[in-house]
């Protein structure tokens, strides 16, 4: 997917909005927008908007000196996860169909997301929640879906942000789990789920896990370790949460499943869909 013209000011927004949470200084917040500015100025549209993304967020960690300024929000959110995830696990066993109500819920857990929504205060998850479990999910798809799963021999599920990694867990207790191989980021990125993240919440003692080598806020494949594509290339089958991951795999072969809320405007015009809906997806 490209940047498009809507996408510039929402980098300026972040950027302002992401340098205001990490720091306090003023001096260290005109230079990160400055910089940002000259960048917005020369940069390729053709890229996918989490090119720039890393950009913003690589250029505060320096500016800053934390390589990881929201280490607090993750942990936070990881732990507010967890604590829903019995209650969770239940709705999911309870229902009438327990691998449709584990999609919704992973879903669910992409409000988690402190790139597109950097005021995000938890309180929308409940009722995300209860809009995902009653919003039309496309039939069709789910049978396309659990058709996938049963000929796949090696799933990756490529995951997004820390604390939504815990709903993602819901969806991977439904699935064969000795298919399957977890991807979190190489290197902290906003509140992208890094394999401490993949430890703290247990996924680590359900599949295998790893960490695909970039600090990209979605998966840009050529950035990404040797084993990462290995595994991408060999895998029948690929579920990539959240919209970093939609931006930058939109435009691959694979016939990747994205599993999404669409919290930005230009991506539910790319999409078809309203603002705030839930994504199930294949291209």
């Amino acid at each position: 997917m490209r940047t498009y013209l809507d996408c510039i000011p929402c980098f300026i927004r972040q950027a302002y909005e992401a340098v205001s949470f990490t720091s306090n200084d003023p001096e260290t917040r005109e230079k990160v927008l400055r910089e940002v500015l000259l960048r917005v100025g020369s940069m390729n549209l053709n890229q996918p908007p989490p090119i720039m993304g890393r950009f913003i967020h690589q250029l505060i960690q320096k500016l800053s000196g934390n390589n990881d300024p929201y280490r607090i929000v993750k942990e936070k959110y990881n732990r507010l996860a967890l604590q829903m995830y019995p209650d969770l696990k239940m709705k999911v066993e309870q229902s009438d169909n327990p691998l449709e109500t584990a999609i919704r819920l992973a879903i669910a857990g992409n409000i988690i997301d402190f790139g597109a929504l950097p005021n995000f205060d938890g309180r929308e998850i409940p009722l995300t929640i209860d809009e995902a479990l009653t919003a039309p999910l496309n039939q069709e798809m789910l049978e396309d879906f659990i058709d996938s799963v049963n000929k796949s021999s090696l799933i990756l599920y490529i995951g997004d942000n820390a604390g939504e990694i815990v709903f993602d867990r819901l969806l991977v207790e439904q699935l064969p789990c000795e298919k399957i191989v977890f991807a979190v980021r190489g290197q902290p990125i906003i509140n992208d789920a890094t394999m401490s993240d993949a430890r703290a919440v247990g996924l680590t003692e359900i599949v295998e896990v790893i960490d695909n080598g970039s600090d990209a806020p979605g998966t840009i494949v050529s950035d990404c370790s040797e084993q990462f594509r290995d595994y991408f290339n060999r895998a029948d089958l690929i579920i990539a949460k959240g919209q970093g991951n939609y931006e930058t795999l939109s435009d691959s072969d694979k016939g990747i499943f994205f599993l999404l809320k669409a919290k930005c405007p230009v991506i539910a015009r790319h999409l078809g869909c309203e603002r705030g809906a839930i994504v199930f997806y294949r291209k």
